[in-house]
Protein backbone atom coordinates (compact mmCIF):
# COMPACT_ATOMS: atom_id res chain seq x y z
CA UNK A 1 0.00 0.00 0.00
CA UNK A 2 2.83 2.49 0.78
CA UNK A 3 3.87 1.65 -3.08
CA UNK A 4 0.39 2.23 -4.20
CA UNK A 5 -0.55 5.98 -3.42
CA UNK A 6 2.40 7.19 -4.47
CA UNK A 7 2.37 5.83 -8.30
CA UNK A 8 -1.43 6.37 -8.10
CA UNK A 9 -0.83 10.60 -6.67
CA UNK A 10 2.24 10.49 -9.87
CA UNK A 11 -0.23 9.34 -12.72
CA UNK A 12 -2.84 11.94 -11.75
CA UNK A 13 -0.25 14.82 -11.97
CA UNK A 14 0.88 13.05 -14.89
CA UNK A 15 -3.10 12.90 -16.34
CA UNK A 16 -3.20 16.43 -14.86
CA UNK A 17 -0.44 17.44 -17.77
CA UNK A 18 -1.62 15.67 -20.87
CA UNK A 19 -3.65 17.62 -23.43
CA UNK A 20 -7.45 18.84 -22.62
CA UNK A 21 -9.37 17.10 -25.82
CA UNK A 22 -13.03 18.14 -26.32
CA UNK A 23 -15.52 19.06 -28.92
CA UNK A 24 -15.42 22.85 -29.75
CA UNK A 25 -17.92 25.18 -31.09
CA UNK A 26 -17.57 28.69 -30.88
CA UNK A 27 -19.28 30.05 -28.70
CA UNK A 28 -21.17 27.58 -27.27
CA UNK A 29 -21.62 26.89 -23.36
CA UNK A 30 -19.63 24.40 -21.55
CA UNK A 31 -22.71 23.11 -20.52
CA UNK A 32 -24.56 22.85 -23.91
CA UNK A 33 -21.06 21.02 -25.74
CA UNK A 34 -21.25 18.53 -22.02
CA UNK A 35 -24.89 18.06 -23.10
CA UNK A 36 -24.38 17.49 -26.77
CA UNK A 37 -21.29 15.49 -25.84
CA UNK A 38 -23.34 13.26 -23.33
CA UNK A 39 -26.20 13.05 -25.87
CA UNK A 40 -24.05 11.53 -28.77
CA UNK A 41 -22.42 9.12 -26.87
CA UNK A 42 -25.17 7.65 -25.69
CA UNK A 43 -27.11 7.73 -28.90
CA UNK A 44 -23.53 6.50 -30.02
CA UNK A 45 -23.51 3.44 -27.86
CA UNK A 46 -27.16 2.86 -28.68
CA UNK A 47 -26.14 2.15 -32.55
CA UNK A 48 -23.05 0.62 -31.81
CA UNK A 49 -23.26 -1.08 -28.99
CA UNK A 50 -20.35 -2.84 -27.01
CA UNK A 51 -18.78 -5.91 -28.49
CA UNK A 52 -16.32 -7.34 -25.97
CA UNK A 53 -13.56 -10.08 -27.25
CA UNK A 54 -11.70 -12.04 -24.95
CA UNK A 55 -8.17 -12.40 -26.90
CA UNK A 56 -5.18 -13.64 -25.81
CA UNK A 57 -1.29 -12.79 -26.65
CA UNK A 58 0.97 -15.53 -27.78
CA UNK A 59 2.86 -17.47 -25.30
CA UNK A 60 6.62 -17.00 -24.86
CA UNK A 61 9.21 -19.33 -24.55
CA UNK A 62 12.16 -19.17 -22.44
CA UNK A 63 15.12 -21.75 -23.50
CA UNK A 64 17.08 -22.95 -20.74
CA UNK A 65 20.42 -21.77 -19.96
CA UNK A 66 24.16 -23.50 -20.21
CA UNK A 67 26.21 -23.81 -17.36
CA UNK A 68 29.47 -25.17 -17.54
CA UNK A 69 31.73 -26.13 -14.44
CA UNK A 70 35.93 -25.17 -13.77
CA UNK A 71 35.91 -28.78 -15.35
CA UNK A 72 34.05 -28.46 -18.42
CA UNK A 73 30.93 -29.92 -17.98
CA UNK A 74 28.36 -28.45 -19.16
CA UNK A 75 24.66 -28.47 -18.08
CA UNK A 76 21.51 -27.05 -19.34
CA UNK A 77 18.80 -25.83 -17.22
CA UNK A 78 14.82 -26.29 -18.63
CA UNK A 79 12.92 -23.91 -20.24
CA UNK A 80 9.57 -23.05 -20.01
CA UNK A 81 6.53 -21.53 -21.26
CA UNK A 82 5.30 -18.34 -20.44
CA UNK A 83 1.48 -18.25 -21.56
CA UNK A 84 0.11 -15.02 -23.10
CA UNK A 85 -1.92 -12.41 -21.29
CA UNK A 86 -5.71 -12.75 -21.68
CA UNK A 87 -7.29 -9.16 -22.16
CA UNK A 88 -10.85 -7.64 -23.18
CA UNK A 89 -11.22 -6.11 -26.65
CA UNK A 90 -14.13 -3.84 -27.62
CA UNK A 91 -14.01 -4.08 -31.08
CA UNK A 92 -16.77 -1.38 -31.96
CA UNK A 93 -15.14 1.50 -29.66
CA UNK A 94 -13.55 2.90 -33.18
CA UNK A 95 -16.75 2.83 -35.23
CA UNK A 96 -18.73 4.19 -31.89
CA UNK A 97 -16.06 7.02 -31.51
CA UNK A 98 -16.49 7.31 -35.25
CA UNK A 99 -20.83 7.40 -35.06
CA UNK A 100 -19.84 10.60 -32.27
CA UNK A 101 -17.50 12.46 -33.63
CA UNK A 102 -20.75 12.10 -36.38
CA UNK A 103 -23.09 13.12 -34.22
CA UNK A 104 -21.02 16.17 -33.05
CA UNK A 105 -20.09 17.40 -36.26
CA UNK A 106 -23.90 17.65 -36.90
CA UNK A 107 -24.50 19.67 -33.89
CA UNK A 108 -21.44 21.73 -35.20
CA UNK A 109 -18.55 20.60 -32.74
CA UNK A 110 -15.15 20.13 -34.09
CA UNK A 111 -12.28 17.77 -31.81
CA UNK A 112 -9.63 19.99 -30.55
CA UNK A 113 -6.94 18.87 -28.09
CA UNK A 114 -5.77 21.73 -26.62
CA UNK A 115 -2.11 21.83 -24.50
CA UNK A 116 -1.56 22.61 -20.92
CA UNK A 117 -0.65 26.31 -20.28
CA UNK A 118 2.70 27.20 -19.20
CA UNK A 119 3.26 28.92 -15.91
CA UNK A 120 4.29 32.02 -18.24
CA UNK A 121 1.08 31.78 -20.28
CA UNK A 122 -0.81 31.92 -16.90
CA UNK A 123 1.16 34.95 -14.93
CA UNK A 124 -1.59 37.98 -14.40
CA UNK A 125 -4.57 36.04 -15.36
CA UNK A 126 -6.83 35.54 -12.56
CA UNK A 127 -8.51 31.85 -12.52
CA UNK A 128 -11.92 31.96 -14.14
CA UNK A 129 -13.66 28.92 -15.29
CA UNK A 130 -14.76 28.93 -18.97
CA UNK A 131 -18.45 29.00 -19.18
CA UNK A 132 -18.54 29.77 -23.44
CA UNK A 133 -15.97 28.48 -25.46
CA UNK A 134 -14.10 31.73 -26.64
CA UNK A 135 -12.55 32.01 -30.44
CA UNK A 136 -9.33 29.59 -30.26
CA UNK A 137 -5.73 30.97 -31.31
CA UNK A 138 -3.17 28.94 -32.22
CA UNK A 139 -1.23 29.16 -28.87
CA UNK A 140 -4.65 28.51 -26.87
CA UNK A 141 -4.32 26.08 -24.00
CA UNK A 142 -5.92 25.42 -20.83
CA UNK A 143 -6.60 24.93 -16.74
CA UNK A 144 -7.77 22.14 -15.48
CA UNK A 145 -9.43 23.13 -11.59
CA UNK A 146 -10.30 20.01 -9.00
CA UNK A 147 -13.15 19.76 -9.56
CA UNK A 148 -13.05 18.79 -13.60
CA UNK A 149 -13.76 22.25 -14.90
CA UNK A 150 -11.28 23.84 -16.97
CA UNK A 151 -10.07 27.91 -17.84
CA UNK A 152 -9.05 27.91 -21.63
CA UNK A 153 -6.79 30.96 -22.20
CA UNK A 154 -6.10 32.27 -25.63
CA UNK A 155 -3.27 34.83 -25.39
Amino acid sequence: MKTVLPTCLILLAVAACGPLSMYYREGASVTRMQTDTTECQVAALNEVPVANQVRQSPPVYWPGQTYCDGRGRCYRSAGWWEPGRVYTVDANKGLRDTVEAQCMARKGYLPVSLPPCKQSQKRGIAPQRTTTLPPLTGSACYVKFDDGSFQIITP
